[in-house]
């Protein structure tokens, strides 16, 4: 799980920005939304502009040079903050993955040179490397004692590096530090807008959405979903091209889904395609959603929070839907208000103390979260 995040001098964030997960209360309701003493369930809330989509952008930014997976640098154009000093990107993760605290930070001069890393489980540096001090990393890791030090290539992540040349020693550090890759390879992140959408981490590739679902023999379940969802439909099996993809069934009539669907329609299948994997395989490691319900209704908005609880998948959305703000989905300590200079739990942004009764969407409405 992530536990904690912090971020400087990328995009919008020009001094330190942190997320903890980890500052949560005592609350004896929706106790599924904390794991461990972490946020598994998380929806942050912020004026327009505050930089909620740069905040999903900095937490994937770790996707580029750990893993393999799809990159989209068009998302990560100007990179540094334009006010920062020095001219270097900082990211610091904290994470708790079997039972044990994993710290990687790291600094960039841009997407892709990395300058400075640090990996750490429990207390115990295993990797420190600062490039604007020597061109050889220290390595502690058991097994990767006759590994070669000096990296030339500045685009090549010293873990990444220690990943895919190393045989390490069978071990519970060695074993935390696979499970590290596993699951930032694991990952997720979209978001859908009108005539676009964006992806980063989790690997689609190139799968056709529609085909996707009928492929995996859920085109009922799919059917079933969009019902619950209030869209009242019957779908269909067609070939097209040769391939099987789904139809909407109208009196008999197949018509193909794209031409008939609504945007929020079109939306909902994107979550679908993406809710497959993380309900029957439990493949994603964290996900997060930008604007999750853009072309949602509130009831809407409501019953896709509820389905992802049900997965366990940790999660975290953003939106402006106050009226899903309330302690019958999550509980005050999930909740996220965001400004340009800070994120705070709704707990942690006002002096009362918050009860199951207390209306929260009244109160953010009325001011009493304000936290600048």
């Amino acid at each position: 799980m992530l536990r904690k995040f912090k971020v400087s001098n990328f995009k919008s964030f020009e001094k330190g920005f942190e997320l903890d997960l980890t500052n949560v209360n005592g609350y004896e309701f929706n106790k599924d939304s904390i794991k461990s003493g972490v946020v598994n369930n998380a929806i942050i809330y912020g004026h327009n502009g505050v930089g909620k989509s740069n905040l999903a952008l900095a937490i994937f930014d770790i996707i580029e040079h750990l893993t393999d997976k799809q990159r989209n640098e068009a998302v990560y154009k100007n990179y540094l903050n334009a006010y920062c000093d020095p001219n270097l990107a900082y990211f610091y993760y904290e994470f708790s993955i079997n039972s044990k605290i994993v710290v990687y930070e790291y600094k960039k001069s841009d997407y892709k040179t990395i300058v400075y890393e640090r990996f750490q489980i429990d207390d115990e540096e295993l990797v420190l490397f600062d490039r604007t001090k020597t061109s050889n990393a220290t390595i502690s890791f058991k097994g990767a004692e006759t590994l070669k030090t000096d990296i030339e290539n500045n685009q090549l992540s010293i873990l990444k590096y220690i990943k895919n040349n190393t045989e390490l020693v069978h071990n519970d550090v060695n074993t935390t530090f696979q499970a590290f890759f596993t699951f930032i390879e694991q990952m997720l992140y979209f978001r859908s807008l009108l005539n676009s959408t964006t992806h980063l981490g989790f690997d689609i590739d190139g799968k056709n959405i529609l085909e996707d679902i009928a492929k995996k023999k859920n085109t009922k379940n799919f059917e079933t979903f969009l019902n619950q969802a209030g869209i009242e439909c019957k779908l269909s099996e067609v070939e097209e091209l040769g391939r099987k993809t789904i139809a909407f069934n109208l009196n008999g009539e197949d018509l193909p889904f794209y031409e008939v669907a609504s945007t929020g329609t079109i939306a909902l299948s994107l979550f679908y395609f993406w809710y497959q994997d993380f309900k029957e395989n439990s493949k994603v490691s964290f996900l997060f959603i930008d604007e999750f319900d853009a072309f949602y209704h509130h009831s809407l908005s409501s019953l896709i929070v509820e389905k992802l609880k049900e997965t366990g998948v940790q999660f975290v959305l953003t939106t402006h839907n106050t009226a899903i703000m309330t302690n019958d989905l999550l509980r005050p300590d999930c909740y996220f208000e965001m400004t340009k200079n800070r994120i705070s739990s709704l707990s942690k942004s006002t002096q009362k103390e918050l009860r199951e009764a207390h209306d929260l969407e009244k109160m953010y409405k009325a001011g009493s979260f304000d936290i600048e």
